[in-house]
Protein backbone atom coordinates (compact mmCIF):
# COMPACT_ATOMS: atom_id res chain seq x y z
CA UNK A 1 0.00 0.00 0.00
CA UNK A 2 1.33 3.71 -0.60
CA UNK A 3 2.24 5.83 2.30
CA UNK A 4 0.37 9.01 2.81
CA UNK A 5 3.63 10.76 1.90
CA UNK A 6 3.65 8.99 -1.56
CA UNK A 7 -0.10 9.73 -2.26
CA UNK A 8 0.43 13.06 -1.75
CA UNK A 9 3.73 13.60 -3.62
CA UNK A 10 2.00 11.84 -6.95
CA UNK A 11 -1.68 13.71 -6.11
CA UNK A 12 1.08 17.25 -6.22
CA UNK A 13 2.35 15.78 -9.63
CA UNK A 14 -0.54 15.20 -10.75
CA UNK A 15 -1.95 18.41 -10.33
CA UNK A 16 1.07 19.93 -12.08
CA UNK A 17 0.58 17.70 -15.07
CA UNK A 18 -3.07 18.95 -14.91
CA UNK A 19 -2.08 22.47 -14.61
CA UNK A 20 0.36 22.48 -17.02
CA UNK A 21 -2.07 20.61 -19.16
CA UNK A 22 -4.84 23.29 -18.97
CA UNK A 23 -2.40 25.94 -19.51
CA UNK A 24 -1.23 24.53 -22.86
CA UNK A 25 -4.96 24.41 -23.67
CA UNK A 26 -6.11 27.80 -22.45
CA UNK A 27 -3.01 28.85 -24.49
CA UNK A 28 -4.64 27.75 -27.60
CA UNK A 29 -7.97 28.70 -26.60
CA UNK A 30 -6.24 32.60 -26.24
CA UNK A 31 -4.82 32.04 -29.65
CA UNK A 32 -7.70 31.54 -31.13
CA UNK A 33 -9.70 34.07 -29.68
CA UNK A 34 -6.75 36.55 -30.98
CA UNK A 35 -6.28 34.39 -34.49
CA UNK A 36 -10.03 33.80 -35.09
CA UNK A 37 -10.34 37.72 -36.80
CA UNK A 38 -7.46 37.76 -38.73
CA UNK A 39 -8.50 34.21 -40.19
CA UNK A 40 -12.03 35.64 -40.86
CA UNK A 41 -10.61 38.49 -42.41
CA UNK A 42 -8.28 36.44 -44.77
CA UNK A 43 -10.61 33.90 -45.50
CA UNK A 44 -14.19 34.57 -45.62
CA UNK A 45 -13.94 37.24 -48.00
CA UNK A 46 -12.12 35.29 -50.81
CA UNK A 47 -13.71 32.09 -50.14
CA UNK A 48 -17.02 34.29 -51.18
CA UNK A 49 -15.82 35.85 -53.86
CA UNK A 50 -14.50 32.15 -54.97
CA UNK A 51 -18.05 30.36 -54.04
CA UNK A 52 -19.69 34.14 -55.98
CA UNK A 53 -17.28 33.38 -59.39
CA UNK A 54 -17.14 29.57 -59.39
CA UNK A 55 -21.05 28.91 -58.82
CA UNK A 56 -21.18 25.27 -57.68
CA UNK A 57 -17.45 24.27 -58.85
CA UNK A 58 -15.70 21.72 -56.37
CA UNK A 59 -13.18 22.93 -54.49
CA UNK A 60 -9.94 20.43 -55.47
CA UNK A 61 -7.41 21.44 -52.66
CA UNK A 62 -7.57 19.43 -49.76
CA UNK A 63 -7.28 19.98 -46.20
CA UNK A 64 -4.30 18.31 -44.28
CA UNK A 65 -4.36 16.61 -40.85
CA UNK A 66 -1.68 16.74 -38.05
CA UNK A 67 0.48 13.64 -39.72
CA UNK A 68 2.71 10.96 -37.08
CA UNK A 69 6.11 13.06 -38.32
CA UNK A 70 4.97 16.46 -38.58
CA UNK A 71 7.42 17.91 -40.90
CA UNK A 72 6.13 16.34 -43.72
CA UNK A 73 2.94 17.56 -43.73
CA UNK A 74 2.11 20.01 -46.38
CA UNK A 75 -0.58 23.02 -45.73
CA UNK A 76 0.18 25.26 -48.74
CA UNK A 77 -3.75 24.02 -49.09
CA UNK A 78 -4.67 26.74 -46.93
CA UNK A 79 -3.69 29.58 -49.45
CA UNK A 80 -6.54 28.33 -51.57
CA UNK A 81 -9.37 30.08 -50.16
CA UNK A 82 -12.06 27.44 -51.10
CA UNK A 83 -10.53 25.39 -48.71
CA UNK A 84 -13.08 25.43 -44.90
CA UNK A 85 -11.17 27.58 -42.33
CA UNK A 86 -10.94 26.27 -38.84
CA UNK A 87 -9.84 27.92 -35.30
CA UNK A 88 -5.95 28.67 -35.71
CA UNK A 89 -5.74 28.24 -39.00
CA UNK A 90 -4.07 31.89 -39.25
CA UNK A 91 -1.08 30.19 -37.55
CA UNK A 92 -1.10 27.03 -39.50
CA UNK A 93 -0.34 28.90 -42.91
CA UNK A 94 1.49 32.26 -42.68
CA UNK A 95 2.39 33.63 -46.11
CA UNK A 96 5.67 34.31 -46.71
CA UNK A 97 5.65 35.67 -49.99
CA UNK A 98 2.95 36.11 -52.87
CA UNK A 99 4.25 32.50 -53.93
CA UNK A 100 1.78 29.94 -51.91
CA UNK A 101 4.49 27.85 -51.49
CA UNK A 102 6.76 29.77 -48.88
CA UNK A 103 5.18 29.91 -45.97
CA UNK A 104 5.63 28.80 -42.13
CA UNK A 105 3.42 26.66 -40.31
CA UNK A 106 3.15 26.46 -36.11
CA UNK A 107 1.86 23.40 -34.74
CA UNK A 108 1.73 21.64 -31.48
CA UNK A 109 1.34 17.62 -30.07
CA UNK A 110 0.23 17.21 -26.42
CA UNK A 111 0.18 13.58 -24.85
CA UNK A 112 -0.98 12.55 -21.58
CA UNK A 113 -1.02 8.83 -19.94
CA UNK A 114 -1.72 7.03 -16.83
CA UNK A 115 -0.02 4.08 -16.20
CA UNK A 116 -0.17 1.54 -13.35
CA UNK A 117 2.29 -1.37 -13.51
CA UNK A 118 1.61 -3.56 -10.02
CA UNK A 119 4.76 -5.14 -10.44
CA UNK A 120 7.51 -4.19 -12.77
CA UNK A 121 10.45 -7.00 -13.86
CA UNK A 122 8.14 -9.16 -12.53
CA UNK A 123 8.70 -7.97 -9.03
CA UNK A 124 12.68 -8.96 -8.97
CA UNK A 125 15.06 -6.92 -7.85
CA UNK A 126 14.58 -3.29 -6.11
CA UNK A 127 11.18 -1.85 -8.48
CA UNK A 128 7.81 -2.14 -6.31
CA UNK A 129 4.26 -1.42 -7.99
CA UNK A 130 3.74 1.81 -8.99
CA UNK A 131 1.14 4.22 -10.55
CA UNK A 132 2.34 7.40 -12.63
CA UNK A 133 0.86 10.08 -15.26
CA UNK A 134 3.48 11.12 -17.97
CA UNK A 135 3.02 13.86 -20.08
CA UNK A 136 4.99 14.66 -23.30
CA UNK A 137 4.45 18.70 -24.56
CA UNK A 138 5.96 19.41 -28.62
CA UNK A 139 5.89 22.48 -30.26
CA UNK A 140 7.31 23.21 -33.82
CA UNK A 141 7.75 25.63 -36.81
CA UNK A 142 7.65 24.37 -40.24
CA UNK A 143 9.18 27.28 -43.13
CA UNK A 144 8.68 26.11 -46.21
CA UNK A 145 10.59 28.47 -49.18
CA UNK A 146 9.09 27.42 -51.90
CA UNK A 147 9.42 23.75 -53.50
CA UNK A 148 12.94 23.18 -52.72
CA UNK A 149 13.94 24.23 -49.49
CA UNK A 150 12.43 23.30 -46.05
CA UNK A 151 13.53 24.49 -42.56
CA UNK A 152 11.78 22.25 -39.22
CA UNK A 153 12.29 23.35 -35.60
CA UNK A 154 10.31 21.39 -32.51
CA UNK A 155 10.96 21.41 -28.98
CA UNK A 156 10.13 18.75 -26.89
CA UNK A 157 9.17 18.82 -22.66
CA UNK A 158 8.84 15.27 -21.42
CA UNK A 159 8.12 14.77 -17.82
CA UNK A 160 6.77 12.06 -15.45
CA UNK A 161 4.63 12.76 -12.51
CA UNK A 162 4.67 10.20 -9.15
CA UNK A 163 6.93 7.75 -11.04
CA UNK A 164 9.58 6.17 -8.60
CA UNK A 165 11.72 4.58 -11.08
CA UNK A 166 12.78 7.57 -13.54
CA UNK A 167 15.01 6.69 -16.73
CA UNK A 168 16.19 8.72 -19.89
CA UNK A 169 13.26 7.17 -21.56
CA UNK A 170 10.57 8.44 -18.89
CA UNK A 171 12.15 12.55 -18.31
CA UNK A 172 13.66 15.05 -20.97
CA UNK A 173 13.32 18.77 -19.27
CA UNK A 174 12.49 21.38 -22.63
CA UNK A 175 14.97 20.69 -25.13
CA UNK A 176 15.42 20.48 -29.13
CA UNK A 177 13.77 17.68 -30.73
CA UNK A 178 14.08 17.77 -34.22
CA UNK A 179 16.34 20.97 -35.91
CA UNK A 180 17.17 20.53 -39.88
CA UNK A 181 17.09 21.57 -42.87
CA UNK A 182 15.58 19.73 -46.11
CA UNK A 183 16.51 20.32 -49.62
CA UNK A 184 14.40 18.40 -52.68
CA UNK A 185 15.28 18.49 -55.96
CA UNK A 186 14.29 16.77 -59.57
CA UNK A 187 17.42 15.23 -60.96
CA UNK A 188 17.73 13.21 -63.44
CA UNK A 189 14.09 11.73 -64.02
CA UNK A 190 13.93 10.86 -60.62
CA UNK A 191 13.93 13.18 -57.01
CA UNK A 192 17.26 13.91 -54.76
CA UNK A 193 16.26 14.37 -50.83
CA UNK A 194 18.36 15.87 -48.14
CA UNK A 195 18.20 16.02 -44.82
CA UNK A 196 21.02 17.73 -42.00
CA UNK A 197 20.84 18.71 -38.62
CA UNK A 198 18.73 16.94 -35.33
CA UNK A 199 16.17 14.77 -37.04
CA UNK A 200 13.93 11.49 -36.43
CA UNK A 201 14.59 8.48 -38.52
CA UNK A 202 12.51 4.74 -38.44
CA UNK A 203 12.71 1.79 -40.91
CA UNK A 204 9.86 -0.29 -41.76
CA UNK A 205 7.71 -1.26 -39.10
CA UNK A 206 10.30 0.02 -36.40
CA UNK A 207 11.36 -3.14 -34.90
CA UNK A 208 14.76 -1.66 -34.83
CA UNK A 209 14.90 1.35 -36.03
CA UNK A 210 12.29 3.99 -34.68
CA UNK A 211 11.08 7.20 -33.27
CA UNK A 212 10.64 5.24 -30.21
CA UNK A 213 7.31 6.71 -29.86
CA UNK A 214 5.56 4.35 -26.95
CA UNK A 215 8.31 5.58 -24.12
CA UNK A 216 7.69 9.44 -22.94
CA UNK A 217 10.89 10.78 -24.72
CA UNK A 218 10.92 9.71 -28.53
CA UNK A 219 14.54 8.85 -29.62
CA UNK A 220 16.20 11.68 -32.85
CA UNK A 221 19.45 11.63 -34.20
CA UNK A 222 22.05 14.06 -35.36
CA UNK A 223 21.92 13.07 -38.82
CA UNK A 224 22.79 13.56 -42.38
CA UNK A 225 20.60 11.83 -44.81
CA UNK A 226 19.90 11.63 -48.46
CA UNK A 227 17.88 9.58 -50.36
CA UNK A 228 17.24 9.56 -54.37
CA UNK A 229 14.24 8.22 -55.64
CA UNK A 230 13.43 7.27 -59.40
CA UNK A 231 10.41 4.76 -60.81
CA UNK A 232 9.99 2.14 -58.15
CA UNK A 233 13.73 2.50 -56.81
CA UNK A 234 14.80 4.48 -53.82
CA UNK A 235 18.44 4.66 -52.33
CA UNK A 236 19.31 6.00 -49.01
CA UNK A 237 22.19 7.18 -47.31
CA UNK A 238 22.66 8.23 -43.95
CA UNK A 239 25.79 9.02 -41.32
CA UNK A 240 24.15 9.63 -37.68
CA UNK A 241 24.82 10.40 -33.96
CA UNK A 242 21.74 9.00 -31.61
CA UNK A 243 20.88 12.20 -29.23
CA UNK A 244 21.90 10.61 -25.88
CA UNK A 245 19.04 12.47 -23.82
CA UNK A 246 19.57 13.61 -19.74
CA UNK A 247 17.27 15.59 -17.67
CA UNK A 248 19.75 17.62 -15.63
CA UNK A 249 18.39 20.81 -17.05
CA UNK A 250 16.65 22.34 -20.00
CA UNK A 251 18.88 21.99 -23.38
CA UNK A 252 21.56 19.40 -22.19
CA UNK A 253 20.92 16.42 -24.70
CA UNK A 254 23.82 15.51 -26.86
CA UNK A 255 25.37 13.43 -29.42
CA UNK A 256 28.83 12.54 -29.66
CA UNK A 257 31.46 10.12 -31.59
CA UNK A 258 30.43 7.38 -28.53
CA UNK A 259 27.71 6.04 -30.04
CA UNK A 260 26.94 6.19 -34.01
CA UNK A 261 25.18 4.29 -36.41
CA UNK A 262 25.72 4.81 -39.96
CA UNK A 263 24.34 2.93 -42.92
CA UNK A 264 23.11 2.22 -46.63
CA UNK A 265 19.72 0.89 -47.52
CA UNK A 266 17.65 0.20 -50.91
CA UNK A 267 13.69 -0.06 -51.03
CA UNK A 268 11.92 -1.34 -54.46
CA UNK A 269 7.95 -0.89 -54.44
CA UNK A 270 5.91 -3.81 -56.49
CA UNK A 271 7.97 -6.72 -56.15
CA UNK A 272 5.06 -8.64 -56.57
CA UNK A 273 2.42 -8.14 -54.26
CA UNK A 274 4.76 -6.47 -51.73
CA UNK A 275 7.68 -4.19 -51.37
CA UNK A 276 10.97 -5.42 -50.50
CA UNK A 277 13.72 -3.58 -48.60
CA UNK A 278 17.67 -4.08 -47.67
CA UNK A 279 20.18 -2.42 -45.65
CA UNK A 280 23.23 -2.62 -44.12
CA UNK A 281 24.32 -0.18 -40.84
CA UNK A 282 27.55 0.47 -38.78
CA UNK A 283 26.70 0.39 -35.28
CA UNK A 284 29.16 1.53 -32.93
CA UNK A 285 29.36 2.41 -29.22
CA UNK A 286 31.67 2.49 -26.59
CA UNK A 287 31.74 1.33 -23.00
CA UNK A 288 29.19 -1.80 -24.05
CA UNK A 289 28.40 -3.57 -21.29
CA UNK A 290 26.96 -7.57 -21.95
CA UNK A 291 26.19 -10.48 -19.12
CA UNK A 292 29.78 -12.12 -20.94
CA UNK A 293 31.78 -9.29 -22.55
CA UNK A 294 32.23 -5.47 -22.01
CA UNK A 295 34.34 -3.27 -24.24
CA UNK A 296 34.07 -1.04 -27.35
CA UNK A 297 30.58 -2.24 -29.85
CA UNK A 298 31.45 -2.51 -33.20
CA UNK A 299 28.27 -4.54 -34.86
CA UNK A 300 27.57 -4.73 -38.70
CA UNK A 301 23.77 -5.04 -39.21
CA UNK A 302 22.16 -6.78 -42.28
CA UNK A 303 18.92 -6.53 -42.59
CA UNK A 304 15.93 -7.56 -44.80
CA UNK A 305 12.22 -6.80 -45.22
CA UNK A 306 9.30 -7.58 -47.34
CA UNK A 307 5.69 -6.98 -46.73
CA UNK A 308 2.36 -6.23 -48.31
CA UNK A 309 -0.97 -7.02 -48.72
CA UNK A 310 -3.32 -9.34 -51.19
CA UNK A 311 -6.68 -9.21 -50.03
CA UNK A 312 -7.53 -10.66 -47.77
CA UNK A 313 -4.13 -11.29 -46.74
CA UNK A 314 -1.49 -9.31 -45.63
CA UNK A 315 1.79 -10.10 -44.11
CA UNK A 316 5.16 -8.32 -42.78
CA UNK A 317 8.11 -10.38 -42.23
CA UNK A 318 11.51 -8.63 -41.68
CA UNK A 319 15.25 -10.35 -40.93
CA UNK A 320 18.32 -9.26 -39.14
CA UNK A 321 21.63 -10.39 -38.26
CA UNK A 322 24.88 -8.85 -37.44
CA UNK A 323 28.58 -9.50 -36.84
CA UNK A 324 31.24 -7.63 -35.60
CA UNK A 325 33.22 -7.57 -32.04
CA UNK A 326 32.35 -6.05 -28.27
CA UNK A 327 35.98 -5.91 -26.43
CA UNK A 328 37.97 -9.32 -27.67
CA UNK A 329 34.87 -11.05 -27.94
CA UNK A 330 33.66 -11.92 -31.61
CA UNK A 331 29.52 -10.88 -32.46
CA UNK A 332 27.22 -12.91 -34.03
CA UNK A 333 23.41 -12.71 -33.33
CA UNK A 334 20.42 -12.88 -34.93
CA UNK A 335 16.53 -11.89 -34.91
CA UNK A 336 13.79 -12.20 -37.13
CA UNK A 337 10.07 -10.50 -36.82
CA UNK A 338 7.04 -11.76 -38.50
CA UNK A 339 3.37 -11.14 -38.64
CA UNK A 340 0.28 -11.50 -41.03
CA UNK A 341 -2.78 -11.14 -40.98
CA UNK A 342 -6.40 -12.70 -43.04
CA UNK A 343 -9.60 -10.07 -42.82
CA UNK A 344 -12.91 -11.00 -42.80
CA UNK A 345 -14.08 -7.87 -45.03
CA UNK A 346 -17.96 -9.47 -45.28
CA UNK A 347 -18.50 -10.17 -41.69
CA UNK A 348 -19.79 -7.09 -39.01
CA UNK A 349 -16.61 -5.11 -37.59
CA UNK A 350 -14.60 -6.59 -40.60
CA UNK A 351 -12.57 -8.96 -38.03
CA UNK A 352 -8.57 -9.55 -38.89
CA UNK A 353 -7.28 -12.51 -37.41
CA UNK A 354 -3.64 -11.88 -36.88
CA UNK A 355 -0.27 -13.76 -35.91
CA UNK A 356 3.01 -12.28 -34.87
CA UNK A 357 6.20 -14.66 -34.58
CA UNK A 358 9.33 -13.17 -33.52
CA UNK A 359 12.79 -14.54 -32.32
CA UNK A 360 16.26 -13.05 -30.69
CA UNK A 361 19.38 -14.86 -30.30
CA UNK A 362 20.68 -14.85 -26.61
CA UNK A 363 24.70 -15.88 -25.60
CA UNK A 364 24.45 -19.58 -25.13
CA UNK A 365 27.82 -20.48 -24.08
CA UNK A 366 29.36 -17.39 -21.75
CA UNK A 367 32.86 -17.62 -21.56
CA UNK A 368 33.46 -18.95 -25.17
CA UNK A 369 34.77 -15.52 -27.09
CA UNK A 370 31.41 -15.58 -28.84
CA UNK A 371 28.44 -12.35 -28.03
CA UNK A 372 25.03 -14.44 -29.11
CA UNK A 373 23.08 -11.74 -27.67
CA UNK A 374 20.59 -9.56 -30.05
CA UNK A 375 21.28 -6.43 -29.85
CA UNK A 376 17.29 -4.38 -30.73
CA UNK A 377 19.37 -1.29 -31.58
CA UNK A 378 17.01 1.72 -31.40
CA UNK A 379 13.11 0.13 -30.83
CA UNK A 380 9.82 1.55 -30.93
CA UNK A 381 9.89 0.33 -26.89
CA UNK A 382 6.50 -1.43 -26.41
CA UNK A 383 6.73 -3.50 -30.13
CA UNK A 384 4.96 -6.80 -27.79
CA UNK A 385 2.66 -4.66 -25.85
CA UNK A 386 2.35 -0.89 -24.11
CA UNK A 387 3.81 -2.04 -20.97
CA UNK A 388 6.76 -3.29 -22.23
CA UNK A 389 8.05 -6.35 -19.81
CA UNK A 390 10.13 -7.81 -22.21
CA UNK A 391 12.52 -6.66 -24.97
CA UNK A 392 13.90 -8.31 -28.38
CA UNK A 393 16.70 -9.91 -27.18
CA UNK A 394 16.98 -13.77 -26.18
CA UNK A 395 13.68 -14.39 -27.13
CA UNK A 396 10.91 -16.42 -29.11
CA UNK A 397 7.30 -14.95 -29.35
CA UNK A 398 3.98 -16.11 -30.76
CA UNK A 399 1.09 -13.85 -30.69
CA UNK A 400 -2.34 -14.56 -32.33
CA UNK A 401 -4.53 -11.81 -32.22
CA UNK A 402 -8.34 -11.11 -33.14
CA UNK A 403 -8.90 -7.30 -34.05
CA UNK A 404 -12.06 -5.55 -34.38
CA UNK A 405 -13.60 -2.54 -35.89
CA UNK A 406 -16.22 -1.45 -33.76
CA UNK A 407 -16.68 1.61 -35.99
CA UNK A 408 -14.80 3.33 -38.59
CA UNK A 409 -12.69 5.69 -35.54
CA UNK A 410 -13.18 2.81 -32.92
CA UNK A 411 -10.88 -0.16 -33.18
CA UNK A 412 -10.91 -3.15 -30.63
CA UNK A 413 -7.59 -5.79 -30.45
CA UNK A 414 -7.70 -8.63 -28.21
CA UNK A 415 -4.37 -11.09 -28.17
CA UNK A 416 -2.35 -13.83 -26.16
CA UNK A 417 1.23 -13.78 -26.47
CA UNK A 418 3.43 -16.82 -25.52
CA UNK A 419 7.43 -16.38 -24.83
CA UNK A 420 10.12 -18.39 -24.33
CA UNK A 421 13.93 -17.71 -24.16
CA UNK A 422 15.95 -18.07 -26.74
CA UNK A 423 18.65 -20.25 -24.43
CA UNK A 424 18.62 -20.42 -21.10
CA UNK A 425 21.99 -19.32 -20.49
CA UNK A 426 21.34 -16.44 -21.04
CA UNK A 427 18.74 -13.85 -19.79
CA UNK A 428 15.46 -12.58 -19.70
CA UNK A 429 15.10 -9.04 -21.10
CA UNK A 430 13.60 -6.13 -20.30
CA UNK A 431 13.28 -3.15 -22.17
CA UNK A 432 16.92 -1.25 -23.01
CA UNK A 433 18.70 -5.04 -22.66
CA UNK A 434 17.94 -4.30 -18.32
CA UNK A 435 18.29 -8.00 -17.13
CA UNK A 436 15.79 -9.60 -15.02
CA UNK A 437 17.64 -10.36 -11.95
CA UNK A 438 18.99 -13.99 -11.44
CA UNK A 439 17.48 -15.69 -14.94
CA UNK A 440 20.43 -15.83 -16.77
CA UNK A 441 21.34 -19.66 -16.67
CA UNK A 442 18.93 -20.68 -14.66
CA UNK A 443 15.66 -22.15 -15.15
CA UNK A 444 13.46 -23.32 -18.49
CA UNK A 445 12.91 -21.27 -21.67
CA UNK A 446 9.19 -20.76 -20.71
CA UNK A 447 9.27 -17.06 -19.37
CA UNK A 448 5.12 -16.56 -19.72
CA UNK A 449 1.65 -15.79 -21.60
CA UNK A 450 0.45 -12.55 -20.98
CA UNK A 451 -3.23 -11.30 -22.80
CA UNK A 452 -3.83 -7.95 -24.29
CA UNK A 453 -6.79 -6.09 -24.73
CA UNK A 454 -6.54 -2.50 -26.58
CA UNK A 455 -8.75 -0.20 -27.83
CA UNK A 456 -8.14 3.22 -29.80
CA UNK A 457 -10.51 6.01 -30.66
CA UNK A 458 -10.11 8.51 -33.86
CA UNK A 459 -11.97 11.01 -32.07
CA UNK A 460 -11.17 13.61 -34.82
CA UNK A 461 -8.69 14.91 -37.04
CA UNK A 462 -6.76 16.23 -33.97
CA UNK A 463 -7.86 14.29 -30.97
CA UNK A 464 -7.11 10.33 -30.21
CA UNK A 465 -7.46 8.18 -26.94
CA UNK A 466 -6.56 4.55 -26.32
CA UNK A 467 -6.84 2.78 -23.41
CA UNK A 468 -5.03 -0.93 -23.12
CA UNK A 469 -4.59 -3.50 -20.24
CA UNK A 470 -2.03 -6.43 -20.29
CA UNK A 471 -1.57 -8.95 -17.69
CA UNK A 472 1.56 -11.23 -17.62
CA UNK A 473 1.73 -14.46 -16.18
CA UNK A 474 5.43 -15.48 -15.58
CA UNK A 475 6.43 -19.38 -16.26
CA UNK A 476 7.20 -21.64 -13.30
CA UNK A 477 11.57 -21.24 -13.31
CA UNK A 478 11.14 -17.65 -13.01
CA UNK A 479 8.46 -17.74 -10.49
CA UNK A 480 11.07 -19.94 -8.88
CA UNK A 481 13.14 -16.93 -8.42
CA UNK A 482 10.47 -15.13 -6.76
CA UNK A 483 8.93 -13.33 -9.82
CA UNK A 484 4.75 -12.80 -9.45
CA UNK A 485 2.44 -12.08 -12.29
CA UNK A 486 1.87 -8.61 -13.88
CA UNK A 487 -1.12 -6.41 -14.34
CA UNK A 488 -0.44 -3.07 -16.77
CA UNK A 489 -3.21 -0.51 -17.58
CA UNK A 490 -2.52 2.62 -19.86
CA UNK A 491 -4.98 5.28 -20.46
CA UNK A 492 -3.78 8.19 -23.37
CA UNK A 493 -5.29 10.96 -24.55
CA UNK A 494 -3.33 12.72 -27.85
CA UNK A 495 -3.94 16.10 -28.92
CA UNK A 496 -1.93 17.31 -32.32
CA UNK A 497 -3.09 20.97 -33.80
Amino acid sequence: MLTSKRSRRQAQGWRRAALAGAAFAGLQAGAANAADAQADAASTAPAAAAASTSGSAACNAQRPIPSFNRWQEDWSALANPCVPRKPLDALKYLPLSSDPSWYLSLGANLRERFELNNTPLFGLGANKPDSWLIQRVEVHADAHFGEHVQAFFQLEDARPYGKDSVTPVDKNPLDIEQAFVAFVYGVGGGTFKARVGRQEMAFDLQRFVSVRDGPNVRQAFDALWADYEIGKWRFIGYLTQPVQYRDNSDFDDVSNGHLTFDGVRVERASVGPGDLSAYWSRYERDNARFIDASGNERRDVFDARYAGKSAPFDWDVETMFQTGHVGADTVSAWAFGALGGYTLASLPGTPRAGLQIDGASGDHHPGDGRVGTFNPLFPNGYYFTLAGYTGYSNLIHVKPSLTFKITPKLTLLTALGFQWRETTADAVYGQGMATVPGTAGKGNRYTGMYAQVRADWIVNDNVALALEAVHFNVGSSIRALGARNADYVGVEAKLGW
